[in-house]
């Protein structure tokens, strides 16, 4: 069963250390990361909160960086396609080893946040044995199983997910609005205050999860109104 995985990594185990340690206020997001099967790893990655120039400049003395290009440049960000070639060895582990796909890694104060999906435990406990071995820190906020409906990619509950995919196909969240939240209530057979809560629930559930803010997403009472 496949495994979504929310952890984080420090950046001096990982990559651009040295870029986050000289502009502290820069974020780094990937595109796209790409394994050679030469000990390089070749992300696209989205830079912003620095100045251009002072970002390019300590981007090409970063020892973890090799063969920087910029592929597009916009008023806030920057997309560049790079190699990393240092403290990359757990990426080409999850990747190759693990059969693990990273679906998306950015930093935040000098650490590494990923979401990655496994093929199943045992290859996320491939992982965790191979951090131990070669003493990395791999630390694991939350773990879902993609099983039953898709709501469980998300931390969502089955009531959490069929409440907002009615909204959304609804048009409750259109602006301006195509349906009343007492229309949606009735047709799911729930008290208007019921309805509200659910979908605040499962909208912060959904934030907590694709922004992995908090370890944990909040599940819904069993109280049904």
């Amino acid at each position: 069963m496949a495994t979504i995985v929310s952890a984080s990594i420090p950046a001096q185990e990982f990559a651009l250390y040295s870029t986050l340690s000289a502009l502290p206020g820069v974020e780094f997001e990937t595109e796209q990361i790409v394994e050679t099967g030469e000990d390089i790893v070749m992300p696209l990655m989205w830079a912003r909160g620095a100045d251009h120039e002072a970002l390019e400049g300590a981007i090409e003395e970063d020892p973890s960086v090799d063969n920087l290009s910029k592929l597009a440049e916009f008023d806030e960000e920057i997309l560049y396609q790079m190699d990393w070639i240092d403290q990359v060895q757990l990426v080409i582990q999850m990747v190759t080893n693990a059969r693990a796909t990273i679906m998306d890694a950015r930093s935040t104060d000098e650490r590494w946040q990923l979401r990655i999906m496994y093929p199943d435990r045992e290859s996320l406990s491939a992982t965790h044995d191979f951090c131990k071995s070669n003493d990395l820190t791999f630390d694991v906020r939350s773990i879902h199983d993609m099983e039953g409906e898709p709501a469980q990619l998300y931390g969502l509950t089955d009531e959490q997910y069929r409440a907002l995919v009615l909204a959304c196909q609804r048009g409750y969240y259109d602006v301006p609005k195509k349906v009343e939240l007492n229309e949606l209530a009735d047709e799911l057979d729930l008290s208007h205050q019921a309805l509200s809560e659910r979908l605040r629930r499962g909208n912060r559930a959904l934030i907590r999860s694709s922004l992995r803010i908090g370890d944990q997403p909040e599940q819904e009472s069993v109280t049904r109104s």
